[in-house]
């Protein structure tokens, strides 16, 4: 592999990008903990491990670009919420961000609950075995096909969305001769995202009905009159990548006060609260994400006061992380191909992979890290642009970051944190073959979900 000096882009010290100024770290072969899964490691090649396997090892096996995911990592983070929250408590991992067949095994062994939001989720859970009690599904459009098959199967909740939904399901159930439990998702007017809080004019969104007006109250009206439901609680979602609980309390306050007001129209006190999700998770050095018993903690004292002053019994409280259980256990591998320095600017550094496995920073201008993990190097940094090779000019994955300067072709870079809504999101653009996902733990490497092939792409064209 050729280690030849690359002509590069800024090297001082710090580098003025998009607006404000940037330093390289100290170390560019350091990993931080933060950002990287628990059993990534640096040996004294200068290599990275992964569960005791060297990426070397796993691009020759697997190839690149790959998902490589720490299972011990996944299992850890997973039995750190249910420990968090104790058996007075729920959470139900969010399958949006990443979900297969392996996944549902390893949530159903960690004492875990499933979110779904599709028929196919719901499919892939089933499949894997876990119990239909212990679903919870979600949507803002379910279909008739999706609603019966919930009922059918038996899933624990469904989360009702709109007025239109209360009269289908209802209808659904009583057909089936079932009493489905739901809950009814209200848009609570807080919307929280990582350090922005704003608690105004946010019920203009899709999801959910709003607590404004008096329809959240109306929609528990409804559903409590239909024999087919049994509303069993109220569920809210405020927003994504959350690292203040500033948002959460102040919705929490307002599902309460409508719990109270149920209550005093219709004598029922509803024994669930769902906060949903949207805990962030460190993508930079600079995220600070809390740690799951601070984050329970801080809930059940939240609903706890606020029911105290209501005068309600405190309600089961149910979370749903996803991103914030599956996010930092991958990372992905990619193999480095063109190097473009634009002199005065930045280099821009070509994958064998991009925006069709990881759409996060075109779509939302998401921030990653990146790190050469193929070797060490000593060279000095040069600011980068991670970008793919599909026909976008925004085809980035890492906007703005230091490598080594000595980064030559056939070099090996990782970027971490892509356990969430990258594979998830993965497309075939370009009519790129998605990557696969591939599993670490003590040594041993299996694929849980296998790269696409062109006869994948093939046999869905019939023309």
């Amino acid at each position: 592999m050729s280690r030849s000096a690359h002509p590069a882009g800024p090297r001082h010290a710090d580098v003025l990008t998009e607006g404000h100024y940037t330093a390289p770290p100290a170390d560019l072969n350091a990993l931080d903990p933060k950002v990287w899964a628990h059993t990534v490691s640096r040996n004294e090649d200068g290599v990275v491990s992964v569960g005791g396997i060297d990426v070397a090892t796993l691009a020759e096996e697997f190839g690149t670009p790959a998902y490589f995911m720490d299972e011990a990592d996944f299992r850890a983070r997973a039995r750190a919420w249910r420990t968090a929250f104790g058996h007075d408590a729920d959470v139900f991992y969010a399958g949006k961000a990443f979900l297969s067949r392996a996944i549902v095994r390893w949530l159903y062994e960690e004492g875990l609950n499933l979110d779904v939001c599709s028929g196919g989720e719901l499919t892939t859970a089933l499949s894997a075995g876990m119990p239909a009690d212990r679903i919870a599904f979600h949507g803002n459009n379910k279909s008739t096909e999706e609603i019966t098959k919930a009922v059918e199967s038996g899933v624990g909740r469904i989360v009702l969305d709109s007025f239109q939904e209360i009269v289908r399901v209802a209808h659904i159930a009583q057909s089936l001769g079932k009493r489905q439990r739901v809950q009814i998702r209200v848009t609570v007017g807080v919307e929280a995202h990582t350090h922005e809080f704003i608690a105004t004019a946010h019920e203009d969104q899709k999801f959910g009905i709003a607590l404004a007006d008096g329809q959240a109250a109306e929609a528990v009206r409804r559903a409590l009159a239909l024999d087919g439901l049994e509303v069993v609680g109220i569920h809210s979602h405020i927003g994504s990548q959350i690292f203040d609980m500033a948002g959460f309390e102040v919705a929490a306050r307002r599902v309460v006060a409508l719990l109270a007001a149920v209550r005093d129209e219709h004598g029922v006190e509803l024994p669930e609260i769902d906060l949903g999700g949207g805990l962030g998770i460190a993508y930079t050095s600079e995220d600070d994400p809390r740690d799951p018993h601070e984050i329970a903690k801080a809930l059940n004292e939240i609903v706890t006061r606020e029911c105290e002053a209501a005068k309600l019994r405190t309600p089961r409280i149910s979370v749903e992380p996803g991103r914030a259980i599956v996010g930092p256990t991958a990372f992905t591998l990619y193999e480095v191909g063109t190097i473009k320095p634009l002199d005065g600017l930045r280099t821009y550094v070509s994958v064998d992979g991009g925006m069709s496995d990881n759409i996060r920073t075109a779509l939302y201008d998401a921030e990653y890290s990146v790190a050469l993990v193929s070797r060490a190097s000593d060279a000095e940094p040069m600011l980068v642009r991670v970008v793919g090779k599909h026909c976008e000019s925004g085809d980035i994955v890492v906007r703005d970051a230091f490598l080594p300067a000595d980064l030559a072709p056939g070099d090996l870079i990782a970027v971490p944190a892509t356990g969430a809504y990258c594979r998830s999101m993965a497309s075939n653009y370009n009519h790129a073959l998605r990557p696969p996902v591939v599993a670490v733990n003590d040594g041993e490497a299996r694929v849980i979900v296998r790269r696409e092939t062109e006869e994948d792409l093939l046999r869905l064209d019939v023309g």
